[in-house]
């Protein structure tokens, strides 16, 4: 294509306004919702300019980059304001574009303005392709837009020519870290002390980091452990005209059983090993003595003047380095500083045994017969063995296992008493939620059971979606009776949309003239023929507040979620009645919906 054909194409691109918007998700981890969308651009799909690279280089060319900018601010706007997309907006926005004589300001506030969309709800976001020369107009420019209410975001940090620079000048309320860092982090050491410099250097400076580009559930495994709370990437959410809305469905699925496995894994006292630890300034002859008097011993930690951990002496690493020609002479009386390794693992005493296996799975270099460090607060406390985690983490799974439910998968009633018991004695305010399917019997006796299974499993998949790994739990005691337990804070909202999906997912089971109907003919329990409503939910509920755990066992719990469901089922269709365990009494006791939805 001659460069004439290329400008005649962007010509007719911004007089035919032929750009398509496309939205992409960025999530909060830990507010499980979506801060924003950022704007992406794209020419007409027949177009060779329909790649953003090629339309945006040729519009460089043509000194008409402001002009396209502006273009693809109105068409992101607009689609914006008519999906009522919630959040905020990211706009891209080039420093270059900025300097352009062609640049007018105030045209986005205006269009912004005429949209009813409100300044603080859009982040202006520097991409920076080329070097910018002129920071004192691009810091005028930007104050500008900060004066009128927007945010700004700085985009592919460590890229740019000289985007650390941009930070430290113009201070932005969000860096996003390039792809590069995000690409493979899970393997890289290097990458990971990139990412753990620029979390460091945010926080001094008060500005959110925003992970973009991520791929693989192991890279946003590795980055949660880090602390990065916002995320962007394929593995959430690709470009689209019409993106989602609902964070929870963007999240990767876990097994449901990683609950209880965080939660039997709590505690690593199982696998702490109380080895002595030794002075960064230890000549590494002491060392090599410590390792000839212990046969068993593999590792020593290092640690610094304030007792913390600072590096990791390996057995296999140690006698490696002095079998080199007069390496021991040499080294002898020199400080075990020189040869610890200070790329070592170290976990907190309160991390979860399933943060420990994914942090070790992470490490390209962690070898199985190596050892690991375990803290407190920072302070060394001891040794911890990487094959004693995937021993213990195998041994759970297997347990797991053994007490699942065969159809469903999930855990079964042994692994729901323990997660009982657990709540009582942490006296952990949680939601307990007795879930039955009503009309599941006759609805068994027209359909058949194979339907009937298909019920089953399609609920079991409607509670996994309702589930946080971090803090649920969801069983299935048998038949058509599951168990949920939900923290306190949103649990109405999630049963809520609970109810929602149950019903619309179960309209694919029924025939045509009962889903017309609104009910199916079929015998009750004394044989009898008569009308049943189409399938729903009756929850059984009980707050569990912290002050009754004492007064409670797992089996009383149990049996007051039980008499809750059956309250719950006088009632026809969707229907959730709650006990508050403060008070386990009947006049204690609400019916919250007869018909649909839950107060908030």
């Amino acid at each position: 294509m001659t460069t004439t054909e290329q400008l005649s194409a962007l010509s007719s691109i911004l007089t035919q306004s032929g750009l398509h918007s496309l939205f992409q998700p960025i999530i909060c981890l830990s507010e499980r919702r979506i801060l924003g969308y950022e704007a992406l651009t794209r020419g007409p799909s027949n177009s060779p300019l329909h790649s953003p690279i090629a339309l945006f280089a040729v519009a460089r060319q043509a000194g008409r980059l402001s002009e396209l900018e502006i273009a693809c601010r109105q068409s992101a706007c607009r689609r914006f304001n008519e999906q009522r997309l919630p959040g905020k907006l990211f706009l891209n926005v080039s420093p270059e574009s900025l300097l352009e004589a062609a640049h007018q300001p105030g045209r986005t506030l205006q269009l912004l303005q005429d949209l009813g969309i409100a300044p603080s709800q859009v982040v202006i976001e520097l991409t920076e392709q080329t070097p910018i020369d002129d920071f004192q107009l691009l810091q005028t420019a930007l104050h500008h837009y900060r004066a009128m209410g927007f945010s700004i975001a700085l985009d592919d940090l460590g890229a740019g020519y000289s985007s650390l620079r941009l930070w430290s000048e113009l201070r932005p309320d969000y860096v996003k870290i390039d792809r590069h860092f995000i690409d493979g982090i899970h393997q890289d050491a290097l990458k990971r002390e990139f990412v753990g410099s620029i979390l460091q250097i945010a926080k001094a400076s008060r500005a959110q980091v925003i992970a973009e580009g991520i791929e693989l559930p192991e890279e946003l495994a590795v980055l949660t452990e880090m602390g990065v709370d916002l995320v962007q990437g394929y593995l959430l959410g690709r470009p689209q005209e019409h993106p989602s809305r609902d964070a929870r469905a963007m999240m990767p699925k876990h097994d449901s059983s990683a609950v209880a496995l965080n939660d039997e894994g709590s505690d690593l006292s199982a696998l702490l090993n109380d080895q002595p630890a030794v002075q960064r300034n230890t000549p590494t002859a002491t060392v090599l003595e410590a390792f000839r008097r212990q046969a068993n011993l593999n590792s020593l930690a290092v640690l610094d003047e304030q007792g913390q951990p600072c590096g990791i002496v390996h057995r296999h690493s140690l006698s490696d380095a002095l079998l080199k020609p007069f390496a021991t002479d040499l080294f002898a009386r020199k400080p075990i500083s020189r040869l610890m390794n200070d790329d070592f693992l170290a976990v907190e005493m309160s991390q979860s045994l399933q943060q420990v296996s994914r942090l070790i799975t992470s490490r390209a270099r962690q070898r199985i017969e190596e050892d690991f460090i375990i803290t407190l607060n920072g302070s060394y406390l001891g040794l911890g063995r990487v094959i004693d985690v995937l021993k213990l983490i195998t041994e759970l799974k297997i347990q797991q296992a053994r007490y699942a439910n065969p159809l469903t998968l999930l855990p079964g009633n042994v692994p729901i008493q323990q997660c009982l018991t657990r709540l009582l004695q942490q006296a952990r305010e949680s939601i307990i939620c007795y879930v039955d399917i009503d009309s599941f019997k006759p609805f068994n006796d027209i359909y058949g059971y194979g339907r009937g299974d298909e019920v089953l499993l399609c609920l079991a998949q409607c509670l996994n979606e309702r589930v946080d790994p971090t803090r649920d739990f969801v069983g299935h005691i048998g038949g058509d009776d599951f168990l949920l337990v939900l923290g306190p804070e949103d649990w109405r909202k999630r049963l809520n949309q609970l109810l929602d999906d149950f019903q619309n997912q179960c309209r694919r089971f029924y025939r045509p003239e009962h889903l017309e109907a609104g009910r199916f003919v079929a015998p009750n329990r004394q044989g009898v023929r008569q009308e049943f409503p189409l399938l729903s939910l009756s929850i059984g509920v009980v707050h569990l507040r912290p002050e009754a755990c004492a007064a409670l066992d797992a089996s009383q719990l149990a049996e007051m979620a039980s008499q809750a469901k059956h309250h719950a089922k006088d009632v026809v269709g969707f229907s959730v009645y709650v006990i508050d365990s403060r008070n386990a009494t009947e006049s204690n006791s609400q019916l919250l919906i007869g018909q649909r939805y839950l107060p908030k």
